[in-house]
């Protein structure tokens, strides 16, 4: 039965091999501004991606991974100015400072680079004298707010004052952090310099723009988002929902021409043929994806044009946070096309992290540098870990609840996973001098079952890392761990050991459990790459790729195990926030943010109090979602099925259109008020209410209870 088993798994995975011809994928995370430390909250990001990459080279993929410092700026400029060095002597500090930071937390890009380079440089030129030929770049002059105390015309991010669309006060003169909304400096209510604090005075400036409203950029964009000019959509549908917000309808063009230049006294690319006059750094930024790549090119002699012409059957992926969507979504896509590029396959937003359910917080030591986790908790492999166990392939934020990280990576990885080759391994070494036992040793039908049911995973596995979907391929993980646990309970090689006459069934239990834990170290190695290795020099094996899932080790030697992981204790965390705090008393003011910086967000004030009577007239019920579909004629709402453990299914009318895919929310749990009235609607009755979080910042996010929560378990 093994060996039938064995040959079935091999067939199918040389069979898949010879049928599926690698892909060319090129891959790019948002590129860190030049001014400060990573910290938690951009790890998020680059530990997605990292993941996603490791996992595309295990299935042979050809896939690479280029990021570089964002370097150019105002920003720079200043705080170079600040520390008495030059813009290019700090921007080299910090490369360094992040290219380790990156390097302790396992993200191994295959280019890090910078975009004040050459290449980048070269790629800016080239864009925007092929959108000047398209008559796509207007100059005209315009009056611009400068600060008369500093003697220099301000950036956008450099004038704060209340936003003109929801009136949210010390917001950017770009870009609302709170509603979302893009606009010009002009339209800044009540503004004022974030350099001296002074108010601006209005100056003329001459300034070159990129034609965002014309009507060729509309049109492709109205096209491109929505996926009519692609093999499959570029955006998450709550992306695309928001780009349809943007944009407008066809002919209600909402979109205004870009401001890509600014000013001298500036620290950036000048442009060419305008004297003190530099590209805007939103501009060159994302160029420096393009520069980053043909830096590796010029390295590893791949042809740059296989991956950027038009045309191109290469894959081209940017996984970005969604506070910098409006960018990647419709500047750099119209730029792009207009100027004889390729355009992303798709872009992957993903939502914001809180840390224990709020804000990161500089007086609660909870906004932490990845430096300090290092310093702290050393092993940067729980984070990954706990960090894939949260993400889901949406633009969902996500919390680090630190008492929940440090139970949940205990429990998982070494209370289920580790646990397995720890009470296993020891006995190979010594009973059988490292030998596992041979295929036709392994008589038990149930140990042959439960070793195929571990490779046909595989599949399962890798979809749910292909989709992003890496909570909920650890699901999986942790339930084959389960499974494993559950044998070696039942099998007890440590009660075996001591009979006589049980030395083969002894070598059987151990080979059948550290074939599981070979194949679970699989499944965890794009997360968990060091312990990996270390397991595979453990088990004595080449490195692991899922097509060889299904090669199981028969009378094979392993080498002697040590161990591999051990527990956090708590008081490293305490630690750890302690110092954070210490050290951020004495940091510096920040400097305006960027990227990750940008999700620090208001919350709305706690509501009046109520009494504990108030709160228990309202039954709050766990709900399953046995149905989700779109209602036809309505701009907002989803129609829900909920199995609230009742004789018939409840329907609820939920405005959550523009947030969630009816797909993917099928078979969730949620909660819902179940004593709402029945209310009559347009579109039909609906008998209740789904529980939705929402802030001031865009997004609207369904409750789910934990694991375990059954149908009509009310809340209390």
């Amino acid at each position: 039965m093994a060996n039938l088993i064995k040959t079935m798994i091999q067939t199918r995975h040389v069979t898949r091999r010879m049928t599926t011809a690698p892909r060319k994928i090129l891959v790019t995370s948002a590129l860190p501004y030049a001014n400060g430390s990573i910290h938690l909250g951009h790890l998020v990001e680059y530990i997605q991606t990292d993941i996603w990459v490791r996992f595309q080279k295990m299935q042979g993929n050809s896939c690479h991974y280029v990021c570089a410092d964002d370097t150019h700026g105002t920003p720079i400029m200043l705080r170079a100015e600040k520390e008495g060095i030059t813009p290019e002597q700090l921007i080299a500090r910090v490369w360094q400072e992040h290219y380790d930071d990156f390097k302790a937390f396992h993200v191994n890009f295959d280019h890090y680079g910078s975009t004040n380079s050459a290449e980048t440089r070269e790629f800016a030129n080239t864009i925007y004298n092929r959108l000047k030929a398209g008559d796509l770049i207007a100059k005209r002059s315009i009056e611009q707010y400068y600060d008369p105390v500093k003697e220099m015309f301000l950036p956008d991010r450099f004038i704060k004052g209340e936003c003109p669309k929801c009136h949210a006060k010390d917001q950017y003169g770009d870009n609302c952090e709170v509603c979302g909304a893009a606009y010009t400096t002009s339209e800044v209510i009540n503004p004022y310099s974030a350099v001296s604090g002074a108010k601006p005075v209005m100056k003329a400036s001459d300034h070159y723009f990129f034609k965002l409203s014309a009507p060729s950029c509309q049109k492709f964009l109205q096209e491109w988002t929505t996926g009519q000019l692609t093999k499959e959509p570029p955006l998450q549908s709550e992306a695309a929902n928001k780009m349809q917000e943007w944009l407008g309808t066809e002919g209600d063009n909402k979109l205004t021409d870009w401001d890509i230049s600014r000013d001298a006294p500036y620290f950036g690319f000048e442009i060419p043929d305008a004297p003190g006059k530099y590209f805007y750094v939103w501009l060159d930024a994302p160029v420096g994806y393009m520069g980053s790549f043909k830096k590796l090119c010029n390295e590893k002699g791949i042809n740059f044009d296989d991956y950027w012409k038009q045309g191109s059957d290469a894959e081209l992926y940017h996984f970005i946070g969604k506070d910098i969507l409006y960018f990647h979504a419709l500047f750099w896509p119209a730029m792009l096309q207009h100027a004889g590029f390729r355009t992303p396959t798709k872009l992957f937003a993903h939502g914001f992290l809180t840390v224990n359910g709020e804000k990161m917080s500089k007086s609660r030591g909870t906004f932490i540098t990845a430096s300090s986790y290092v310093e702290h908790i050393k092993n940067t492999e729980y984070l990954r870990y706990y960090y894939a166990a949260k993400l889901n392939g949406t633009m969902e934020d996500l919390d680090l609840s630190l008492d929940d990280f440090v139970a949940k990576v205990n429990s998982d990885l070494i209370g289920k996973y580790i646990n397995i080759a720890s009470r296993t391994a020891g006995f190979i070494s010594k009973k059988f001098d490292g030998r596992l036992a041979a295929k036709e040793g392994i008589t038990d039908a149930r140990a042959s079952e439960l070793m195929a049911s571990f490779v046909n995973a595989s599949s399962l596995i890798a979809q749910c890392y292909e989709d992003r979907d890496f909570g909920k391929a650890i699901r999986e993980i942790m339930r084959l761990a389960d499974l494993a646990n559950e044998y070696v309970n039942d099998k007890a090689p440590w009660v075996l050991t001591k009979q006589e006459g049980q030395e083969a069934a002894l070598q059987e239990a151990c080979t059948v459990s550290l074939n599981l834990f070979r194949l679970l170290t699989l499944y965890l190695k794009p997360i968990l790459p060091v312990l990996a290795k270390e397991v595979e020099h453990f088990l004595n094996i080449d490195a692991l790729t899922w097509t060889k899932a299904g090669e199981l080790l028969f009378k094979h030697r392993i080498n002697e195990y040590k161990h591999l992981m051990t527990r956090i204790d708590p008081k490293s965390i305490t630690a750890l926030i302690e110092s954070n705090q210490e050290s951020l008393q004495a940091a510096a003011e920040p400097s305006p943010a960027r990227h990750a910086e940008a999700q620090q967000h208001a919350i709305a004030p706690i509501a009046e109090t109520i009494s504990i009577d108030d709160f228990s007239k309202i039954d709050l019920r766990v709900a399953r979602i046995v149905n989700a579909e779109h209602v036809e004629g309505a701009e907002k709402l989803l129609k829900l099925t909920l199995d609230i453990g009742e004789e018939k299914p409840r329907t609820v009318f939920a405005g959550i259109k523009s947030a969630y895919d009816p797909e993917k929310l099928k078979g969730r749990m949620t909660v819902m008020v179940a004593n709402l009235a029945p209310r009559k609607m347009k579109f039909g009755m609906s008998e209740g209410m789904v529980l939705a979080a929402s802030g001031e910042t865009p997004g609207l996010f369904i409750l789910s209870p934990d694991e375990g929560a059954q149908p009509g378990m009310r809340i209390k």
